[in-house]
């Protein structure tokens, strides 16, 4: 279900000038009350801190007062700054006089999920706040996927669309090919950055790695052709490029983006489970099954 509120462009400045004209309190309200008359249970998404929205008065803090919820805090893996980060953001919530069922803590590397649950634990139980539980950091759940790289660098996919659900895992830029010593650090779900000039060798260096590694199918998930403000290319300017990506089933976008400027965009991606990724999705459940104290959550 989409949001009763959306702040588009302007909104803001809108609401401010006028802020009788709108009624975005009681949207929100209508939404809530018609969702709990056809649900036993009603889950409401908060966007960004507790205070994202305060410019129109409706902060999360106080669409959980409006909506009579309790808030499920989620906060990332450490012990110092996520207490920190923790104690602020519930400052907002105890001002509202909205109550905290508890506390999960996210993406916790594996190997510090005993001390954080131990010592997080402590500082919760001092102020009187459940802990449900700590996720471990599962890495294969902020791998894109290459439709998702591909609206990144505002791209154009001009092979094998049908592959664009691949999982992308590691990135290597093809300026690295030039380098005779280049090691890739994966044999499977790499992306390859490469300019047009530089495809035919990064192509050739992939299938000695392949060969090399024994490989039965490409590592290769995809290829992000650059273009220095160019946007259009044919697979086909190689044959033999071609023909490899035609085996393999590689997806190919083209961008009129550098490498160095695709690798920013890439990197700068943040990655959301949605309806193309059913694997990211039940590896989640399957996360807050085991680490999860859904008894004290539903209680």
């Amino acid at each position: 279900m989409h949001s009763p509120v959306i702040l588009g462009s302007g909104a803001t400045s809108a609401y401010l000038d006028n802020p009788d004209e709108f009624n975005y309190r009681e949207r929100i309200y209508k939404a809530a009350d018609a969702l709990t008359k056809q649900h036993e249970v009603v889950v409401y998404e908060g966007t960004g801190h507790p205070g994202v929205g305060s410019v129109v008065e409706l902060s999360n803090a106080e669409v959980a007062k409006i909506v009579g919820a309790g808030v499920i805090m989620v906060v990332e893996g450490g012990i110092g700054s996520t207490i920190d980060e923790l104690n602020r953001s519930a400052a907002l919530f105890r001002e509202k006089e909205v109550p905290i069922i508890g506390v999960i803590v996210n993406k916790v590397l594996p190997d510090k999920m005993d001390k954080v649950k131990d010592y997080v634990g402590k500082w919760l139980k001092m102020h009187n706040l459940p802990l449900l539980g700590v996720l471990p950091f599962d890495k294969s759940l902020s791998n894109p996927i290459m439709e998702t790289i591909n609206r990144a660098v505002n791209g154009y996919v001009i092979a094998n669309y049908d592959q664009m659900d691949n999982m992308v895992e590691e990135y290597v830029a093809g300026s690295l090919i030039d380098n005779d010593d280049t090691e890739f650090t994966g044999d499977a779900n790499l992306l390859l950055v490469v300019s047009m000039k530089r495809l035919p060798k990064a192509v050739k260096k992939v299938k000695e790695f392949e060969e090399t590694k024994g490989l039965e199918t490409s590592p290769l998930s995809g290829i992000i052709i650059t273009g220095d403000g160019r946007h259009e290319f044919s697979i086909d300017t190689d044959p033999v490029c071609g023909d490899y990506i035609r085996q393999n089933k590689i997806p190919v976008v083209s961008t009129a983006l550098d490498t160095l400027g695709s690798m920013v965009k890439i990197n700068r991606i943040e990655v959301k489970i949605n309806t193309r990724t059913p694997w990211k999705a039940q590896r989640a459940i399957d996360l807050i099954k085991n680490n999860i104290d859904m008894d004290l959550l539903l209680k």
